[in-house]
């Protein structure tokens, strides 16, 4: 969802939007654990692309009951007992990507919970990554478009972007990489090379700033971006602690 060489454009690629998923009733018998972890994962969709008061009526009538229940007992969907289970599929992205935050992170002078949770917010914790036509991942864990000046693999995916704060459907192209690794250091270049996102770089912990920083350099048009990514960003520094 970025533009060209740095980014300027929407909250994410279609691969990166809350999915809305058709929920069956609440109740016992066939297929509710199905159910049950269909709803998780709407939530754990909420929770990452933005705060619990603005888009409440996105969510399905069985999502909002459990949103609410999380926030009243302050229990996390990704796993109902701690903010990443172990075994859930958001635990699961952060251990897989935890090298290469790291790395990126050192280059930055941030956290690496931020860079993981930049990745997070802009590829539904890895599951919903852009993709090249035969539907291979291209690895573009941060919506990085493709300018005039990029020299490697690209691919065309669909983004919503924001204009006059009106969300509106394109069809842009992306950056492709061979691997994650490749990803996470064309991200940390790519910042430390624009300096519209000086004010993010050597930012520490401070999750607020880093959003910040990159917001106001223009990452997003999505006006609730920052507040997307340092909510998101707080939730994982609090589970390491």
């Amino acid at each position: 969802m970025r533009h060209a060489d740095f980014p300027t454009a929407g909250i994410s690629p279609t691969a990166a939007t809350p999915s809305t998923r058709p929920m069956a009733a609440l109740g016992g018998g066939a297929g509710f654990g199905g159910v049950y972890q269909s709803m998780q994962n709407e939530i754990a969709d909420f929770i990452s692309q933005g705060s619990a008061d603005s888009g409440m009526s996105t969510l399905s009538p069985q999502g909002r009951l459990l949103q609410a229940r999380l926030q009243e007992n302050e229990v996390s969907p990704a796993g109902l007992g701690g903010a990443f289970a172990e075994g859930s599929e958001q635990q699961a992205f952060l251990d897989q990507i935890a090298p290469w935050a790291r790395e990126a992170g050192e280059r930055l002078g941030v956290a690496p919970q931020l860079v993981s949770a930049h990745a997070a917010l802009e590829s539904g914790w890895g599951q919903r990554p852009l993709r090249q036509p035969e539907g291979a991942s291209t690895h573009n864990l941060f919506g990085i478009k493709a300018g005039p000046g990029w020299q490697g693999e690209v691919s065309d995916n669909a983004t919503t972007e924001y204009e006059h704060g009106t969300a509106v459907r394109k069809t842009e192209r992306f950056r492709a990489y061979p691997d994650q690794a490749a990803a996470f250091r064309d991200y940390a270049q790519m910042l430390l090379d624009n300096p519209r996102y000086a004010a993010a770089i050597g930012t520490g912990s401070d999750a607020g700033a880093f959003a910040q920083g990159l917001a106001k350099g223009g990452y997003a048009t999505d006006p609730a971006y920052a507040a997307k990514l340092t909510r998101l960003a707080a939730r994982l520094q609090g589970a390491s602690e």
